[in-house]
């Protein structure tokens, strides 16, 4: 049985078509999963009796089943969940006061083994079908202020730009006016520097969002807490950002995690400012979630600051995350630890 949500429009009209239903029924079909969030076949109301009991042999709508849930003081919400093959995965819905941002995962587990992240802890396990990145945002949606969400983020569990084909088709369903009707500009992709990935991405001719994470701007420091930094240094990847911009004309966000004794001073302000001179960009600062594990603290606030204003002195457009759900450890791939090494 399969996944319905796999299917596009157009493979679901074709499936219907040689059933010998009429194709028009494809669009009630999505607007029921997409927009109206329908739980069972049998809720497609307007849909032929025949047709919606063929669905239902020939189907599923859902995958997923909810672990753990946790609500965060500030409203942040993290959601465990387990695939049908027994594999967990996280997502998070992070509402403000004029967004409610979906962060979902693309891959079960990860290969790249940051040492500031604990996604790859476990082991890389699969990649996520789109379908299953889809029903991540539904659920997120259904369990969102309003029943919506407004912008998603592909910076859960796992590496977007390492299973390509599987994230892109989600993406051209979210942005779908039949889908999920979500704006290409508020649909971001975050990659850890995926050379041949990003470069594939500026062929693409959709208006996303490319977010990099850097988190150090040197290559002996980057290539320490990043160990994908030895297969794409950091000065190649810095070129390809150049020339992605120049394709597309679109800015590139740089996340930086800011980590006390490791990337957190003074002269990496400046060695940072240097290598993103001239680059329409900017620099998203997060000071590090504290990971016992891994040894991991942020540096004072004061420091935090410092490091901002010196960027901000050379030109540089600096934006400063406020944490989010630190109370639920909300970072990517902690809820997941903690319930796989039970």
């Amino acid at each position: 049985m399969q996944d319905i949500k796999e299917l596009t429009l157009e493979e679901l009209k074709k499936a219907l078509k040689n059933w010998g239903a009429d194709e028009f029924r494809a669009r009630q079909i999505f607007a029921w999963i997409y927009k109206k969030g329908a739980g069972d076949f049998m809720q497609m109301s307007d849909l032929p009796l025949d047709l919606r009991e063929r669905l239902k042999e020939n189907f599923y709508l859902f995958g997923l089943k909810l672990i753990q849930a946790f609500k965060s003081h500030d409203g942040t919400k993290k959601f465990l969940f387990a695939l049908k093959d027994a594999n967990s995965i996280e997502a998070v819905t992070i509402p403000t006061e004029k967004r409610i941002t979906g962060c979902i995962s693309t891959q079960a587990g990860c290969k790249f083994k940051c040492s500031f992240c604990a996604s790859g802890a476990l082991g890389f396990k699969r990649n996520l079908t789109s379908a299953e990145m889809l029903e991540e945002i539904l659920f997120l949606k259904n369990n969102s202020p309003q029943k919506k969400t407004t912008h998603i983020v592909f910076m859960g569990i796992g590496e977007p730009l390492d299973n390509y084909i599987n994230v892109m088709k989600a993406i051209r369903i979210i942005n779908s006016r039949l889908g999920l009707n979500i704006g290409a500009r508020r649909i971001t992709i975050s990659t850890n520097g995926i050379i041949p990935g990003i470069k594939r991405l500026s062929q693409e001719d959709l208006q996303i969002e490319l977010s990099i994470s850097l988190h150090a701007a040197d290559e002996k420091t980057r290539a320490r807490i990043m160990p994908i930094n030895k297969i794409y240094p950091l000065k190649d990847l810095i070129s390809t950002c150049r020339e992605y911009i120049r394709k597309t004309n679109r800015q590139i966000t740089f996340e930086y995690i800011l980590i006390k004794g490791v990337n957190s001073d003074l002269q990496n302000a400046r060695k940072l400012s240097t290598i993103l001179k001239d680059l329409n960009c900017k620099v998203n600062l997060i000071p590090a979630n504290t990971i016992k594990e891994y040894k991991i603290e942020p540096p004072k606030h004061s420091e935090v600051l410092v490091f901002k204003n010196l960027l901000l002195k050379q030109g540089i457009n600096v934006t400063l995350r406020k944490p989010r759900g630190q109370d639920i450890e909300a970072a990517c791939g902690q809820l997941r630890l903690r319930y796989e090494k039970k």
